[in-house]
């Protein structure tokens, strides 16, 4: 399914678009580490996790971006040409299956655990995810790599019928467990739930896009969604753990809440102290 040839044009959406996602998760990760401190140990497993999920992302990524421009050569002087496959060198798809493959469980993990939830809770919902899905990622990847759209439906249906088990783990299961956190994150939990339902969305139909008869173009908008959806699925849901995170850092220890906004006190300029 990778195109043979490349515009210009083409070749620098692929590669910006990879070179954010870079930019966007080891930045992400590097700000998770850092603000470990800024919440109760207790949630700091999920803000860890995060940033192990952002990293793995970075990582891949750089894979995929050296992978990508090993791939595709120009005898243009500029790079203002085509850009055709290179003789021996093939684009490795597989990076991004490998990073799903640790991250998106991951994903779940972190978000069970800034829930701060009891043992059995967090094991009977993490018995139904992860599972699910580590089977919604292996299944999609031979749809991935065959060139036959025919089997490119089947196993993007396979792997639609655990992504709909998750659905129902989040949105059903995970519901009731919301009863129990405070008002103040309720909602914002809520909605992160519909943000992994916004990012995942745009998978399967990036996934489908080479299918069309749009040429190169089908490609290229694949590489794009996907990236756009990893910095949603990792660095902008992180942002939003921690968010969740301090906020309950701040409810349940009213005294680390006083030595934070303290902190923030003594180290904002003296004109806005003023």
């Amino acid at each position: 399914m990778i195109p043979e040839v490349l515009t210009a044009g083409q070749f620098a959406t692929v590669y910006n678009a990879l070179s954010l996602v870079i930019a966007a998760q080891l930045f992400t990760a590097i700000f998770l580490v850092i603000a470990l401190p800024r919440v109760l140990p207790r949630y700091r497993t999920a803000l860890t996790i995060a940033a192990i999920v952002c990293g793995i992302a970075a990582y891949h990524y750089f894979r995929i971006f050296a992978s990508f421009t090993e791939a595709f050569e120009t005898e243009t002087p500029g790079g203002l040409g085509d850009f055709s496959q290179a003789i021996g060198v093939g684009f490795n798809e597989g990076y991004r299956y490998v990073d799903w493959l640790l991250t998106v469980p991951l994903l779940l993990v972190e978000l069970v655990a800034v829930l701060a939830l009891t043992r059995k809770a967090q094991n009977r919902l993490l018995w139904m995810l992860v599972p699910a899905s580590i089977l919604m990622i292996a299944f999609g990847y031979p749809g991935e790599i065959s060139s036959d759209p025919v089997a490119r439906t089947i196993w993007g249906i396979l792997s639609t019928i655990p992504f709909l088990v998750i659905l129902y783990v989040l949105f059903v299961e995970l519901t009731k467990s919301l009863a129990v956190q405070p008002v103040r994150v309720r909602r914002t939990l809520s909605n992160l739930r519909w943000l992994l339902l916004l990012s995942w969305g745009v998978y399967p139909i990036a996934y489908l896009l080479p299918s069309f008869d749009i040429g190169a173009d089908g490609w290229v908008y694949k590489q794009v969604g996907y990236s756009i959806a990893d910095i949603i699925a990792k660095a902008v849901y992180a942002i939003v753990i921690y968010q969740v995170a301090r906020t309950k850092s701040f409810i349940e220890d009213p005294s680390f809440a006083r030595a934070e906004e303290g902190h923030a006190g003594e180290t904002a300029p003296a004109a806005a102290r003023r």
